[in-house]
């Protein structure tokens, strides 16, 4: 008996702890995926100081880089930072941009993408970058036309 009092206690104790349901929570957990549409190779990249992977030149992967949080409903003139360092030969060149998030209907992973002379969108997404059906088509490499590479082994 004293055994089954005990385990009420614990269980009661237990269902009080429990956290709000994950609908109830104002963000979500993202990664931070680079989706590079530049001949040019960037060596870094981060959002809100999240981030720090790479991406070959016309290059496109899946989010994996560890770890931001996003609301989960997204609301007019949400902006982030993006922060890419996009070496020229063995120089460093960092940028940097204050960039609108467009807008998402469901939480997800924060897609960078880069564009020639800096342009810069920020997307929330659950496909993947190099993916055909991802909300900003995947970079092709204007030599080839074949498509993108895919970077995700990285």
């Amino acid at each position: 008996m004293k055994w089954l009092a005990y385990l009420i206690v614990c269980l009661s104790l237990g269902a009080c702890a429990a956290r709000e349901p994950t609908s109830e929570r104002p963000t979500a957990t993202a990664q931070v995926g680079i989706v590079n549409h530049t001949g040019n190779f960037i060596y870094s990249a981060t959002v809100d100081g999240s981030g720090g992977g790479h991406m070959s030149a016309w290059g496109a992967a899946v989010a994996n880089m560890c770890c931001t949080s996003i609301p989960r409903i997204w609301y007019p003139g949400m902006k982030v930072l993006v922060r890419w360092n996009m070496p020229v030969g063995h120089t460093d060149v960092y940028k940097e941009k204050i960039v609108e998030v467009e807008k998402y209907d469901e939480p997800g992973d924060i897609y960078v993408h880069v564009f020639p002379n800096d342009e810069v969108r920020v997307i929330v997404s659950n496909i993947a970058g190099f993916s055909r059906s991802h909300p900003i088509p995947p970079p092709l490499e204007p030599t080839t036309n074949v498509g993108i590479k895919y970077d995700g082994a990285r």
